[in-house]
Formats: C-alpha cells, sequence, structure tokens
C-alpha cells in the first residue's frame, strides 16, 4: 500500500510479507493508520478529519494478489475493472471536505463495491470486533456462519416465511383494528355509487348535451343566418329580380365555357368555376335542410338543462367531467367489493397465518438442531485453540435458549417467541479454569482472555471459511508471558495458509513475523516515505529490545530478543 497525507502520515509505502507481517512501533507514531488504510481500500466510512491538516486529500493506494478465478475477481471484472499481471489495483481518496472516490482496476467504481470485494478478500479484527464478539447477536453470526448450510439454507426459507407472516399479521391487524373506519367508508362509497346509479351518466353526455343547449338557446338566431345565407347563394323565390350567388357563378362560368377552347389555362378556371358552382348548391341544399330540422322546443331546452344539472351535481363531488365520475364509479365499486369482503377475508387471513406459524415453527426447529449440532463442534474447536494460547484448563460453550411467548410459534412443544432469525438466542459461555462456573464472555473474560477468544474463533474459522488475508489490530492487548508467544506461534501457523497481518506492541508476537516494519515519525511529528521500513538483522533486535526494556542498548533485553528470535525461527 502506499499511504499519503492520512494522518499522521505523510507519505509511506507499506510492503507486507505474503505470511505473517507485524507492524510496531512507538504509541501514536501512526501504527493504526495502517489498519485505517486498509479499512478504506475495502469501503470502509471515509472521515474528513482523517485527511493531514493542510492536505486537500488524502490518497491509499493497494495492490492486491488475487487468483484469477476468486469471486473477487468475477464481480471486480463485472464492474470493468481489469487485473494488472494477476493483481487488483484499488484506490481511495477522501478529500477533507468529506467526499469520497473508490477506483479499482483502472475504473472509477461506487464505493460500496469496495465493501462486497472485502467479505472474500479481508478479515479485520480489532479492539472493536473484540467488543463485537460480547454481543449475542454477533455471537449468534458467528455459529451460524460456522455451522454453513446445514443453518443458512433453512435461514433462507425461515426468513421468506417469517416476512410473509409479517406482511399477512399487518394486514389482518389493519382490518381488525381499522373495522369501524372501514365501515364509514363503505358506507360513503355506496352513497355515492347510488348517486350516479340514479343518474346514469353516459360517457360523453355532458359534452353532447352542452352543444345542444347552446343550439337551443339560439335557435331563432341560427334559424334566420341559416335562412340569409340560403337566399344569398340560391335567391329569393319571391324576388325574381334578386341577384345570388348561384346565379352570378353559372354566368361566369358560361361566359368562359364560351372561348375555353382557345386557352388551356382558361379552360382550367372554367373547371374550377364549376367547382364552385357545385359546391354552392350543396351549402344552399344543406343550410335549407339545416333550417328546417332546427328545433326549437323551449321545451326541449329545459330538459337539457335540468340533465346537466344533475350531471354537475355529479361532476362537483366526483370528478371534473362525466368520464371522470364513470372512472371514480368504477374504482369505488371495486374498493367496496374488498370492504364488504372484509369478513371473508379475515378468515383467510386467519388461516393463512395460522398455517405460516406453524411453517416457521418447523423451519425454526430445524435451524435449532442444526445449532445446536454446531455450537458443540465450534465450542470443542475454540476449546481446542485456547489450549494452544495458553488457555489449557478453559472450556468454550454456547448456550441456546428461547423464550416463551403466547403470541410467538410452537416449537418442540413450547409457544416461544420468534424474530428475523429465528427461535434461538445464542450466547457463547467461558469457563477459564475447571471448577469455575461457565459465564458469558462478557462477564467471565478478562480483556487478554477475549483477546485470545477472538483469536481462536478466527482460527477456527480460518480452517472452514477462509479469506486470503486476516488483519489483527492489537488483538494481543492486554496479553503477556507465556500466553504471548502461544499467540504468536498461532499466528505464524495460521499464516502458513493465509496473509495475516498484526499490529502488536508485543515481542513475543513481533518476533514470529516473517516480516517486522517499523512505524517511526521524523522529527516534525509525521510520517515519510522512509517512516515505514521493514526490518532486518541489527535492527529487528533494536526495536523487539525496545519492545521488551524500552531500551534497545539493553544488554539483557538484547539477549531476550535474540532469543525470542531464535525460538521463533525454530519453531516456524
Amino acid at each position: 500500500m502506499r499511504i499519503r497525507s492520512l494522518g499522521v502520515i505523510e507519505d509511506a509505502v507499506v510492503e507486507l510479507s505474503p505470511g505473517f507481517t507485524a507492524v510496531t512501533g512507538e504509541t501514536g507514531a501512526g501504527k493504526t493508520m495502517v489498519v485505517t488504510s486498509l479499512g478504506l481500500l475495502l469501503g470502509g466510512r471515509a472521515d474528513p478529519a482523517l485527511v493531514r491538516v493542510g492536505a486537500k486529500h488524502a490518497v491509499v493506494e493497494g495492490r492486491i494478489s488475487v487468483p484469477a478465478d476468486a469471486p473477487a475477481v468475477l464481480r471486480a471484472e463485472e464492474a470493468g475493472a481489469e487485473l494488472d499481471e494477476g493483481a487488483l489495483l484499488v484506490s481511495r481518496t477522501v478529500s477533507a471536505e468529506g467526499r469520497s472516490r473508490a477506483h479499482l482496476g483502472g475504473r472509477s467504481v461506487p464505493v460500496g463495491l469496495l465493501a462486497e470485494l472485502a467479505d472474500e478478500l479481508v478479515a479485520v479484527h480489532g479492539q472493536t470486533d473484540q467488543q463485537g464478539l460480547l454481543k449475542q447477536s454477533r455471537q449468534r453470526e458467528a455459529l451460524d456462519r460456522y455451522a454453513g448450510d446445514a443453518v443458512a439454507v433453512p435461514l433462507v426459507k425461515y426468513r421468506e416465511a417469517y416476512r410473509r407472516l409479517r406482511a399477512v399479521s399487518a394486514e389482518l391487524e389493519e382490518i381488525t383494528t381499522r373495522a369501524r373506519e372501514r365501515a364509514q367508508e363503505a358506507d360513503m362509497l355506496r352513497f355515492g355509487l347510488e348517486e350516479i346509479a340514479a343518474v346514469e351518466p353516459r360517457a360523453g353526455e355532458d359534452v353532447e348535451l352542452a352543444e345542444e343547449a347552446e343550439r337551443l338557446g339560439y335557435a331563432e338566431a341560427l334559424a334566420s343566418a341559416a335562412a340569409a345565407a340560403h337566399v344569398a347563394l340560391a335567391g329569393d323565390p319571391e324576388d325574381p329580380e334578386g341577384v345570388d350567388a348561384a346565379t352570378l357563378v353559372a354566368g361566369a362560368q358560361r361566359a368562359l365555357e364560351a372561348v375555353r377552347s382557345h386557352d388551356p389555362k382558361l379552360a382550367a378556371l372554367a373547371d374550377r368555376i364549376g367547382e364552385i358552382a357545385i359546391l354552392l348548391t350543396d351549402v344552399a341544399g344543406e343550410l335549407a335542410g339545416y333550417a328546417d330540422d332546427l328545433d326549437a322546443d323551449p321545451l326541449r331546452l329545459a330538459a337539457v338543462e335540468e340533465r346537466r344539472a344533475a350531471l354537475n351535481a355529479l361532476t362537483r363531488k366526483y370528478g371534473e367531467d362525466v368520464a371522470a365520475v364513470l372512472a371514480w364509479a368504477e374504482r369505488s365499486a371495486a374498493r367496496l367489493t374488498e370492504l364488504e369482503g372484509d369478513d371473508e377475508r379475515i378468515g383467510e387471513l386467519t388461516a393463512e397465518r395460522d398455517a405460516l406459524r406453524a411453517e416457521l415453527g418447523g423451519l425454526a426447529q430445524e435451524l435449532s438442531e442444526a445449532r445446536q449440532e454446531a455450537a458443540q463442534r465450534f465450542a470443542a474447536a475454540v476449546t481446542a485453540e485456547l489450549a494452544s494460547l495458553a488457555m489449557p484448563h478453559a472450556r468454550v460453550s454456547f448456550e441456546i435458549r428461547q423464550t416463551e411467548d403466547p403470541d410467538g410459534v410452537e416449537v418442540g412443544g413450547r409457544t416461544v417467541a420468534y424474530g428475523p432469525h429465528g427461535v434461538d438466542e445464542v450466547e457463547l459461555l467461558l469457563a477459564p479454569h475447571p471448577g469455575a462456573p461457565a459465564r458469558p464472555i462478557a462477564k467471565g473474560a478478562s480483556g487478554g482472555e477475549l483477546s485470545r477468544v477472538m483469536l481462536a474463533v478466527e482460527v477456527v474459522f480460518a480452517g472452514t471459511d477462509p479469506v486470503p488475508t486476516y488483519l489483527f489490530d492489537e488483538v494481543d492487548a492486554g496479553v503477556g508471558g507465556k500466553a504471548a508467544v502461544e499467540i504468536g506461534r498461532r499466528l505464524a501457523r495460521l499464516a502458513k495458509t493465509a496473509q495475516v497481518i498484526v499490529v502488536t506492541h508485543l515481542p513475543q508476537v513481533a518476533a514470529f513475523a516473517d516480516r517486522q516494519l517499523l512505524v517511526e515519525k521524523t522529527d516534525d511529528g509525521s510520517v515519510t516515505r522512509s517512516g515505514v521500513r521493514v526490518l532486518e538483522g541489527e535492527e529487528r533486535i533494536r526495536e523487539l529490545s525496545r519492545m521488551l526494556a524500552g531500551q534497545e542498548d539493553s544488554e539483557t533485553a538484547r539477549a531476550h530478543a535474540e532469543e525470542l528470535l531464535a525460538t521463533a525461527r525454530a519453531e516456524v
């Protein structure tokens, strides 16, 4: 990784061993920034406070070697990323204003994609993760992860049944608790539908009636205008001397017909005048028919206005026009059918809810049995690991219990509370020595013991659900002496099958590392490119001496450091 302008780190390159890397340094030197950097590359939350004072943005770049067929690679390629000589190039930029950008394999990608890949690439554990292990929900998740398909398969079915049961129960509660409101709604809909049915509106009727009312209201004026237009076009029989349009056009046509053979252009004009004559005759005929057909009956006008008033009463209540009123009636009829079927629907929902509860109970029992079986294996495996971590007499066990609830589901002849993960409350117990009662690890484990339990859990997971890289941020806090040596030894064994990175203050742990990195500040309080160094030979002995005694030049500390390194190399 290359880290720039992040916290105390101005510019540094971190080269990790494919095996076991220990990151050491004075308190406050910036070791945790190594963990933070990796977290950013894996989609962690971008905190603008991490940007170095005076810098516009912090940048972390990483090169992750992965097999070409790894799920993470396939997901990255789907997003358009490309491998660079078998490695994924990842970068994350965080601005001082809080904006964040991510790049993967040369492509800009959502930060969420990096978080998706993280599950396949790295398991990160620190002090906060130890605290997380104290939560029963995290303990249940750990057990389910260990159980594998034995829990995962029925859990998928259980969650689907749980989701359906929640939906059915919510609908049933809504119908029963809102019965009065629904009855009032049904009465309102029923009244509206009856009012509309009494009028029997017809689609488009309001437009037709408006046009008819306009005609009837101006019948005399329309008839007079039609008659005058007819006289102008066809003439008045009572005035033989009058001049009309048809006579004039006919005269024009006769004048042209006499000479049309002498000029094609004039012949064309004569044809057009002939067309005008035909059109005038047709219009005159229609005007005569219009005047004859025009109804000036005041009774009909009164009937039309009365019908329009009835339709307007509906449009004021149910829609802007008759079409909207009819649409409201259609919707309301469907809703009324639904409301009037409440009793029948309540019966159906009750039956479906009871069936789902029975199904849920069966799936919950299957989950509980799978968890019980996995719990025994998981506890035995973690207990065996604790023996390798200087806790030879410690015993780990799981307590899996259910809480009775009359509104729950039936499991094993008892009605118990249920949730989205089943009916089980899972709690990890620790008996640190013979004769000690098994107590929840939150109460029965010291800080050092909790660190070792966490490491033991992760080692067990490494054998069943491995990831390529494990990162431990001071999980050895509160541990010392022989226990620290055992932790270093166990981490070295884990590094035979995976990459292990440990930020540590313990020389007993650092001595087992394949590579030891020293993070150190310059005089101005920053970590530069040269501030993260690989320690070898004399430099490594001096750092281990400092970690042992606080003095790099102590002969006793140097002897102890050399002994630690020799012991670690002999075993690794």
